[in-house]
């Protein structure tokens, strides 16, 4: 088990050093979204809508909405600041409490908690002390910059700390639409409700409760896998155009270069040669303007 945060426990002078554990995973099936048509998964790009241009990590700020439209910017520097400030390596309890007085809604995440180095004495007598007491404690700690409400009880002779919701995080009840205040309910009607749930009363058992659906994607899934289903993201057609027309333009560029060492100078062809050419070839070259003045200078001096 990964150990995901190090620090101690303390209440009034005892101080415990202790390890967190993630006491819950998240069992989703995550699944990617692809190109339907060769089947690559879709990338999404840092993009601002207003320049029209894709933008490096360096080129981003986090910012508060505090009115539609208007930001506050708050610097790297700023934040690092007030996290140092609250930052704090301990699990402060700061009172006692009954577990039945605390409403699940409040509840938010398990972490287990296990002794630290030399912790192991002190750990066992934090859990027997609150074995016998039936009390949970109270606690604050900072989690991932986040400064968090935790209850710290006893499950299955191991310390587990709950983190729990702040009360002005929890919406108010009276936000949600249409609840009646009261409503007249018969005594038949009542009477026939609590025998149904007597009938339906049993032993909490988690191992009773399974994730259905998961269960059936998880099936459809290993199914689809041992038809050899899957399928491999094809390069598309236009890519490979590209490549090739790159390949082309490099074997034209190395083509034209010029060979290395003395290059000797082409002779220019005599007029006899080119005509002697030409009527081999049945047809007569017609000579260039500066064949032509100097035949004609030769025939004036004749």
């Amino acid at each position: 088990m990964h150990t995901m945060w190090k620090g101690s426990i303390s209440f009034g002078l005892v101080n415990i050093p202790i390890k967190l554990y993630a006491a819950t995973e998240d069992k989703d099936i995550k699944l990617r979204t692809l190109h339907k048509k060769c089947h690559t998964p879709i990338q999404y790009e840092k993009k601002c809508p207003n320049c029209d241009e894709e933008i490096s990590t360096e080129e981003i700020v986090k910012g508060y909405e505090y009115v539609k439209g208007k930001y506050v910017v708050l610097s790297d520097e700023e934040l690092k600041e007030l996290k140092d400030e609250h930052e704090d390596k301990t699990v402060e309890i700061i009172d006692f409490v009954k577990m039945e007085e605390i409403d699940p809604i409040y509840f938010s995440r398990a972490y287990f908690i296990g002794p630290g180095e030399n912790g192991g004495k002190a750990y066992g007598l934090l859990r027997e002390a609150l074995n016998q007491s039936g009390k949970i404690g109270v606690a604050q700690i900072t989690i991932r910059s986040k400064q968090q409400l935790a209850m710290v009880r006893v499950y299955q002779n191991c310390i587990v700390m709950e983190t729990v919701h702040y009360p002005d995080e929890v919406r108010n009840v009276k936000e949600v639409p249409s609840v009646p205040e009261q409503v007249e309910v018969g005594t038949k009607e009542l009477e026939t409700a609590i025998m149904l749930i007597d009938q339906l009363t049993t032993t909490f058992d988690p191992e009773k409760y399974k994730d259905d659906y998961r269960l059936a994607l998880q099936e459809l899934i290993e199914r689809k896998v041992n038809q050899d289903e899957g399928k491999t993201p094809t390069e598309a057609a236009p890519r490979q155009n590209v490549v090739d027309l790159m390949s082309a333009l490099q074997a034209s560029i190395e083509k034209t270069k010029k060979p290395q060492g003395k290059v000797k100078p082409v002779k220019p062809a005599k007029a006899t040669q080119a005509k002697a050419a030409g009527d081999e070839g049945g047809q007569q070259m017609a000579p260039s303007p500066t064949t032509a003045k100097k035949t004609k200078t030769v025939r004036k001096k004749a």
